[in-house]
C-alpha cells in the first residue's frame, strides 16, 4: 500500500553548472517511487517527492546521485553547518592557491613582454609546472566530465576538460616536434593556457562557493539561535529550582525549563513564573524588547533579558517555531522559480550546442586558413568561455539573497513562486479582524433591555459563551467575569456559522428557554423576532461608531434582552500601509464578516479602494476568484490569519499569512509575516521587485558573456586564458550582483 507523498531533501556535492542539475534530476527520476525531483545549483540541494517511506528510499536516491557522478548526503541543520574539509580538498582554497602558484611562472613571460623583457622557460620546466595542474588539481573536471558523458549529457566540467586537454596536448605535440628541446619563443607552447584556465575556473568556483555561503547568512543566523542545552527542572515546582543540563533533543513537550537572565530561550513554551523582557528581533525583525509575564508565550531562540523565567515547553525540535522558520527559508531557497525551469531547459541543450559550434569552427578554420594551431586554440577558447555556470546561478542566487533579506526583517517566503509573483500584484485583499485590526475585540457597551435583574442577563450571556474560542466570546467572558457573575448552565449549545450561538438554559429565571446571541444583521433578517424601536436605535448608534453589534435574545418570548457592542482597534500603521500600496499602484480590498455599516466606516477610515461586508467564511475563496475574473490578467494576494481564511489564501495568486494567526493559515500561505505588522506587506512586495530585477540583470549578464564571448573566441580575439578569466568573472559577477540585495533596508515613513 502506497503511503502519502512526502518530501526528501538531500545535500549534493560537486555540481558546477546547470547541466549538472539536469543530470542529477534525470538520475533521481529513474528511481522507482520518485514522483518529482527539483535540484538547485545555488543551494546545492535536491528536493525529491516520493511515494514510499523516505527512510527506505533515501539510500537508493543517494546511490543514484553518486552513480551520476556527485556526492550526496542527508541534511542535518545543526551538525553539518561547521563541517570542515581536509587540506587536500580539490575544491578548497589550498588547491586554488597551489594551482595559481604553479601557473604564475608559466604566465610571467607574457607579463614581462610589454616591458621589453623576453624570457622563456625551458619546455621541460613548463611541462613539470603544467602537468600537476592539468591532471591532479584538474582531475575533478575529468572525473565529473566523464561521469556526465557516461550519463549521456555534457556539463561545464566536460567543456573545461576538453578545452584544456586540447591546449595541453597541442603543447606536448609542439614540444615533440622540436625534439624535446628548449624553446626560445614561449608562444610555441600553450601550457600556460591550459594551466591558467584550470586555475581561473578553480578560483571562480571557489569565489562562487564563498559568495553562495553569504547568501545563506539568514539561515546560519537562525541556526546560531539554537542553544545546545536546556536547564530541565528536576521537580515541577515553583519553589525548588534544582535542574540538570540536557541536550535540546532530550527535552519533551510539557517539561519545565529554567531560563536565566541573558540566556537564550531553548524551546517554545509558556511562562509559568517570572517577569522579563525578550529580544525576538532575529525571529520577528522587531527591535524592541517584548515584555513577558505569566501565561505569555515565548519562542525558542529569543534572548532573555534581566528576569528569570520558568517555562513549560510546548514546541521542541522540528515542531518549534525556529525550526519551522529555518525549514521555510531553506525550502524557498531550494525550490525553483518558474523562470528557472525555462533556464534549465535552455542549459540542457547549451553544452552539446557549444561543442558542436567548437567542432564546426575548428573544421572551418583549418580548412579555410590551413592553420591547425590557431583553429585548435580558437575552438578551445569557445569551449572554455561557454561554460554555463552563470546561467545556472542567475535565478537561484537572487532568490537566496531575496529570501535571506526578507527573513532578516521577519518576512518568511515559503516558496520561490510567491517571491516571483509578488512583484506583479495589482490587487491585495485583506481580512479585517486580526489582520487590519488588533484582533482582540472588547465589549464597549452592554445595553440591558429586559426588566430582569442585570445579574440574570449577564449570567445568560456568560453561560452561553463559556468554552468558546471565538474572539467576541472571549471579550464577553472577560467583560462579565470582572463583575463576579456566576454563569447560567446551558444544554444543546449550537453555533450557527455567520449568525451566532444558541442553547437551552437549565438554571435561573429563564430555565427551559432557548436563549440566543445573534449578530445584529442576522437578527434583522429574521422573520420571527422584531426589534423594538429602542433596541434598533441603540444598535444603530453603536454601528455608527464602527462597532460590531450582537443581540441577546429570548427565542420563546421573542424578546431582545440586551444589545452588546464590540470594538477592535486598528493596528498601528494601517493607514500608512494603504497609502504606500496606492503609491505602488495596487488596489486594496477589505473583506469582512461584519455588517456593511461597520465595514464601510473602517474602510473609509483606512482608505481601502473597495469593501465587501457580511461575507461568510466559505464565501471568501469564491470572492477571490471573482476578483480575479473581474480584472483579466490581474494578480491578487490575500492577507489573513484565521482558519476560515485558508481557502482564500490558497485561491489567491499569493497568500500572505500573519503568524499571530492559526497554523493552517500559515501553512497555506506562500508568505508569512512573523509579526502582526501590516507594514511588512509592502516590504515583501518591494523585496520581490528587487529580487526580480536582480534575476533579470543576472540572466542578461549570463547570456551577454556567452553571446559576445563565443563569436570573439571563434574569431580569435580571445585566448583560452582570457576566455577562462571571462567565464570565471561571469559567475562571480552574477553572485555579487545578487548579494547587493543584502543592502536593502526598510524604508522609513
Amino acid at each position: 500500500m502506497d503511503c502519502m507523498s512526502q518530501l526528501v531533501t538531500l545535500k549534493i556535492d560537486g555540481m558546477t553548472c546547470a547541466s549538472c542539475v539536469a543530470r542529477v534530476e534525470k538520475s533521481l527520476l529513474k528511481v522507482g517511487g520518485v514522483d518529482a525531483a527539483s535540484v538547485n545549483l545555488a543551494t546545492e540541494k535536491a528536493q525529491i517527492r516520493v511515494q514510499q517511506d523516505p527512510d527506505q528510499l533515501t539510500p537508493q536516491l543517494i546511490q543514484a546521485i553518486e552513480k551520476a557522478g556527485f556526492g550526496a548526503s542527508t541534511v542535518d541543520h545543526k551538525k553539518n553547518q561547521n563541517k570542515q574539509k581536509g587540506i587536500f580538498d580539490l575544491h578548497g582554497p589550498y588547491a586554488v592557491l597551489l594551482a595559481i602558484c604553479l601557473s604564475f611562472p608559466l604566465v610571467l613571460p607574457m607579463l614581462l613582454m610589454p616591458l621589453g623583457i623576453h624570457w622563456v622557460l625551458p619546455g621541460w620546466i613548463q611541462f613539470l609546472l603544467a602537468t600537476p595542474v592539468q591532471f591532479i588539481l584538474g582531475s575533478r573536471f575529468y572525473v565529473a566530465g566523464f561521469k556526465g558523458l557516461r550519463m549521456g549529457s555534457g556539463n561545464m566540467d566536460l567543456l573545461v576538460a576538453l578545452g584544456t586537454s586540447a591546449a595541453y596536448g597541442l603543447s606536448i605535440y609542439q614540444w615533440y616536434l622540436s625534439g624535446w628541446g628548449q624553446f626560445h619563443n614561449n608562444h610555441d607552447l600553450y601550457f600556460e593556457s591550459s594551466s591558467v584556465v584550470i586555475s581561473l575556473v578553480m578560483l571562480g568556483k571557489w569565489l562562487e562557493s564563498r559568495a553562495k555561503k553569504e547568501t545563506t547568512e539568514a539561515i546560519s543566523a537562525l541556526q546560531a539561535l539554537w542553544p545546545d542545552q536546556a536547564k530541565l527542572l528536576l521537580a515541577k515546582s515553583l519553589v525548588n529550582f534544582d535542574y540538570k543540563e540536557l541536550a535540546i533533543s532530550q527535552i519533551l513537550p510539557g517539561d519545565w525549563i529554567l531560563v536565566l537572565p541573558g540566556e537564550r530561550v531553548p524551546v517554545d513554551g509558556t511562562v509559568l513564573e517570572g517577569h522579563s523582557e525578550l529580544d525576538e528581533s532575529m525571529l520577528t525583525g522587531e527591535t524592541r524588547l517584548i515584555e513577558k509575564l505569566v501565561h505569555s508565550s515565548v519562542t525558542g531562540g529569543s534572548m532573555n533579558g534581566s528576569g528569570r523565567l520558568i517555562i513549560q515547553a510546548t514546541g521542541v525540535g522540528e515542531e518549534s517555531t525556529l525550526a519551522k522558520m529555518i525549514r521555510m527559508v531553506e525550502d524557498a531557497q531550494a525550490e525553483k522559480a518558474p523562470i528557472q525551469r525555462l533556464v534549465d531547459q535552455v542549459s540542457s541543450w547549451f553544452v552539446p550546442t557549444v561543442i558542436a559550434i567548437a567542432l564546426i569552427n575548428f573544421a572551418g578554420q583549418y580548412l579555410v586558413f590551413h592553420q591547425f594551431e590557431n583553429a585548435l586554440l580558437y575552438s578551445v577558447a569557445i569551449l572554455v568561455i561557454a561554460c554555463p555556470c552563470a546561467l545556472g546561478l542567475a535565478t537561484p542566487a537572487a532568490i537566496m539573497a531575496g529570501t535571506g533579506v526578507a527573513a532578516k526583517y521577519g518576512i518568511l517566503i515559503k516558496d520561490a513562486q510567491a517571491l516571483e509573483l509578488a512583484h506583479k500584484l495589482n490587487i491585495i485583499a485583506f481580512d479585517k479582524t486580526g489582520t487590519l485590526t488588533v484582533g482582540q475585540p472588547q465589549v464597549m457597551n452592554f445595553h440591558l433591555l429586559d426588566q430582569s435583574p442585570s445579574e440574570n442577563v449577564y449570567a445568560l450571556a456568560l453561560g452561553l459563551q463559556m468554552g468558546s474560542e471565538h474572539p467576541l466570546a472571549k471579550a464577553m467572558i472577560h467583560f462579565i467575569q470582572q463583575k463576579n457573575i456566576t454563569p447560567a448552565q446551558f444544554a444543546n449549545i449550537a453555533a450557527k456559522v455567520g449568525q451566532g450561538i444558541e442553547g437551552t438554559c437549565l438554571t435561573g429565571s429563564h430555565q427551559g428557554k432557548t436563549i440566543a446571541l445573534m449578530s445584529y444583521h442576522a437578527l434583522k433578517n429574521s422573520v420571527d423576532i422584531a426589534l423594538s424601536a429602542q433596541a434598533d436605535q441603540l444598535a444603530h448608534d453603536e454601528l455608527n461608531q464602527g462597532r460590531s453589534v450582537s443581540c441577546l435574545v429570548d427565542q420563546q418570548q421573542k424578546v431582545v434582552l440586551a444589545i452588546i457592542s464590540f470594538g477592535d482597534e486598528l493596528k498601528p500603521g494601517v493607514i500608512e500601509v494603504m497609502a504606500r500600496l496606492k503609491l505602488m499602484n495596487i488596489k486594496t480590498v477589505m473583506i469582512s464578516g461584519d455588517n456593511h455599516l461597520v465595514a464601510d466606516l473602517i474602510a473609509k477610515k483606512i482608505g481601502v479602494d473597495a469593501v465587501y461586508s457580511e461575507v461568510m467564511p466559505e464565501e471568501k475563496a469564491n470572492l477571490i476568484k471573482l476578483l480575479k475574473q473581474a480584472q483579466v490578467g490581474s494578480y491578487i494576494a490575500m492577507v489573513g490569519d484565521g482558519v476560515n481564511d485558508a481557502p482564500a489564501l490558497a485561491a489567491a495568486d499569493v497568500g500572505i499569512a500573519v503568524s499571530t494567526g492559526t497554523d493552517i493559515a500559515i501553512h497555506t500561505a506562500g508568505i508569512t509575516l512573523m509579526r502582526g505588522d501590516p507594514g511588512l506587506i509592502p516590504d515583501a512586495i518591494e523585496i520581490s521587485k528587487k529580487t526580480w530585477q536582480k534575476i533579470k540583470q543576472n540572466l542578461f549578464w549570463a547570456f551577454f558573456y556567452n553571446l559576445i564571448g563565443i563569436p570573439l573566441a571563434a574569431l580569435g580575439y580571445l585566448t583560452p586564458m582570457l576566455a577562462g578569466a571571462a567565464m570565471a568573472a561571469s559567475s562571480v559577477s552574477v553572485i555579487s550582483n545578487a548579494l547587493l540585495l543584502k543592502k536593502w533596508t526598510r524604508p522609513t515613513h
